[in-house]
């Protein structure tokens, strides 16, 4: 089969042919039919996250974001069957830990994420497997299409478990999203959808032309104001209620805290580049004094998905907007270095194998 494989860091992605999976008991293999292009494999390609233990190795075929249809099924599986279509979150839980039995399987202690390790082979392919099949793949609604579901499969859903569940966003509140890329864009469309007043910061004006389209009340162009924060605190009369990191460099994670009011909630959703390597300097008297909350987000507990799923029946949400282009598998490598620029508007989905 084909698939795109890391063969250097920071070279072009070689697509090329390699053996076709074979599931292992708990395993299942997925055709893939879609798979989003995230930041998240761009930071692989890169070779980030060595420092924490999470360095992606040369070989590895990247790519978590799917949506396909189950190919064959191992032994011991119980819930699937050949030509079930099924979503696979990026975060492959054990379901046996404690956090899985919890329901918070994104939070899982032997988590593999999917297309970032050696042990979980990702869907820049035309099939990949599955680990602890019962538990990990989700089977996929009929009103739901393979390529809204790669747009759904990282960072959209990573959008709403940050807003919804980890800031307990409610109706009214203000909401500024630092950085407009596929899950800040997520981030925008999501908040309108519940009520809030989305604010879009970012550098490139087609980024904030997109967030105005799904939603955002205000947009402030980086580039062009002396500071972001105090901008946010002109339009909210005080801070946001809520603010998101959605790029993961210094500059948006202090832009983020700073733009916030008194008891205001900060989330974390950008993972950090070489540069910071996991540490930023934050105005920590500040925050203590106005009682401002500091929260981590990592993708979205599987028991979320019925919510999400329900929202976009009820055309609340539509994950589908957010796409913004469909491409081949050839096309990968191309669209994949395209990010050092952050030239991608919305979320790049591969929907031809």
């Amino acid at each position: 089969m084909r698939a795109a494989v890391l063969e250097e860091h920071g070279e072009p992605l070689a697509v090329r042919d390699v053996d076709y999976p074979d599931p292992g008991p708990d395993q299942v293999v997925v055709e893939t039919e879609a798979c989003g292009i995230c930041r998240s494999d761009w930071h692989a390609w890169q070779g980030d996250w060595s420092w924490i233990g999470a360095g992606v190795p040369e070989g590895q075929i990247l790519g978590h974001e799917p949506a396909g249809v189950v190919s064959a099924v191992g032994e011991d599986v119980e819930t699937l069957e050949e030509g079930d279509r099924v979503a696979v979150p990026f975060h492959l839980g054990d379901g046996t830990c404690t956090h899985c039995r919890d329901g918070r399987a994104n939070n899982c202690e032997t988590v593999l994420p999917l297309g970032l390790s050696e042990y979980a082979p990702g869907a820049f392919a035309e099939a990949f497997p599955v680990r602890e099949a019962d538990f990990n793949c989700v089977k996929l609604p009929d009103e739901v299409d393979f390529a809204e579901m790669a747009g759904l499969g990282c960072r959209f859903m990573t959008a709403y478990h940050a807003l919804a569940d980890r800031a307990d966003l409610r109706p009214g509140d203000w909401v500024a999203v630092h950085g407009c890329g596929g899950v800040g864009l997520s981030a925008i469309h999501i908040a309108q959808a519940l009520g809030a007043h989305p604010i879009a910061i970012d550098v490139l004006d087609s980024k904030l032309e997109r967030a105005t389209e799904l939603g955002a009340v205000e947009t402030i162009n980086g580039a062009e104001v002396d500071s972001a924060p105090q901008a946010v605190k002109a339009i909210t009369d005080g801070g946001a209620d809520v603010s998101i990191d959605a790029l993961g460099i210094a500059e948006t994670c202090q832009n983020s805290v700073n733009s916030l009011g008194t008891r205001g909630s900060h989330v974390q959703v950008g993972l950090t580049t070489g540069e910071e390597q996991g540490q930023i300097d934050l105005p920590v008297d500040i925050m203590t004094m106005q009682e401002i909350d500091f929260h981590g987000s990592f993708g979205m507990p599987l028991v979320r998905y019925e919510e999400l799923f329900r929202l976009i029946a009820q055309g609340t949400l539509e994950p589908s907007k957010i796409i913004g282009q469909t491409l081949s598998l050839e096309e990968a490598p191309e669209t994949l270095a395209s990010m050092d620029d952050y030239e991608t508007v919305g979320i790049p989905v591969i929907t031809e194998f």
